[in-house]
């Protein structure tokens, strides 16, 4: 995992955009806020049909670094949207935030990282920077 000495500074930010699906506009906020100091790009979508359609752009889906899932509302969300993304976009870098009771178990593939829905923005940040460059390497 990275350590935050390991996060790049405002001049050296990751120029691949990062898409944050959060149907909470709060939580979404402090997410993308926190992203923002590693990541230049961060674009929200509010909901699952959102986020497939920013998807659909071929240019945004070849470019996207890391899709961050954080969906608590009853609808296409978490494990189902994981695994429709998954079958849409196969190998792209996926971040679950789980929602309650949820394990890392509920969200199968080698591309699929998974963190408690209460993991703080600055963990989010450092995993989803880990993923990059883990992504990078391969």
């Amino acid at each position: 995992m990275a350590t935050q000495s390991d996060l790049r500074s405002r001049r050296e930010r990751i120029f691949r955009p990062i898409l944050v699906v959060d149907d909470d506009p709060f939580r979404a906020f402090a997410r993308c806020t926190a992203l923002e100091r590693a990541f230049y790009g961060v674009t929200r979508a509010a909901n699952a049909a959102e986020a497939f359609m920013m998807l659909e752009e071929g240019e945004f889906a070849d470019k996207v670094a890391v899709v961050i899932v954080g969906l608590s509302l009853p609808g296409l969300a978490g494990p189902l949207f994981v695994s429709e993304l998954n079958r849409r976009h196969p190998g792209t870098p996926i971040l679950a935030l789980g929602r309650r009771g949820e394990v890392a178990q509920d969200y199968p593939g080698r591309n699929v990282r998974f963190l408690p829905a209460q993991t703080s923005p600055r963990d989010i940040l450092e995993v989803a920077a880990g993923m990059v460059s883990h992504a990078r390497a391969a």
